[in-house]
């Protein structure tokens, strides 16, 4: 079966939707604890809630700069919205403050699905090429890091619905199918 960029590109604007949708619920949830419950160490990979939802924010950041940085024309994505501190890592809390956190999430989600309902589906079948965090030189499809884009979004965002649900708060149905 030979899936054409058109159908990969309706798939990512699907998911760029689940993506915000997702986002605003799991958000809607977390404003039920108080802030040092949000940032309480819960033996995460990433510690606390807080903490989750900020390495989210790098890493989503961190994927949206290799995708500007290809050439292609994605005004969606502005350089100060992808903005990283100097020398972040995986770990960095880009947000102390909980309602900057929350308010730029949303504003990215935006732009994410800004950006993919603009996007050229001949971007899809382009070599990516860009280096990791270790600096090593990677080159593949587009639509594979595109893939690995959403689907790092919602491994950490089922995370951090554990992390509510031990704390006794219920996010509620979240099931991408959901949306259809």
């Amino acid at each position: 079966m030979d899936i054409g960029a058109d159908t990969l590109l309706a798939n990512y604007q699907f998911l760029a939707r689940y993506n915000r949708w997702f986002n605003e619920r799991l958000y809607d949830a977390c404003e039920q604890l108080p802030d040092a419950e949000r940032r309480r160490d819960r033996g995460a990979f990433f510690r606390s809630i807080h903490g989750t939802l900020n390495h989210l924010l790098w890493g989503d950041r961190l994927w949206l700069q290799r995708f500007a940085s290809q050439g292609w024309d994605f005004p969606a994505l502005a350089d100060d919205l992808l903005k990283l501190p100097e020398g972040a890592v995986h770990e960095t809390v880009i947000h102390e403050d909980w309602s900057h956190l929350r308010a730029t999430r949303a504003e990215l989600d935006l732009a994410i699905e800004n950006w993919v309902r603009d996007m050229p589906s001949g971007f899809l079948l382009f070599t990516l090429r860009y280096a990791n965090t270790k600096k090593v030189q990677r080159e593949h499809p587009a639509w594979q890091a595109m893939t690995h884009f959403f689907n790092h979004q919602t491994h950490h965002r089922g995370q951090v619905t554990t992390l509510l649900s031990q704390a006794g708060i219920d996010v509620g149905l979240t099931d991408i199918i959901a949306l259809v």
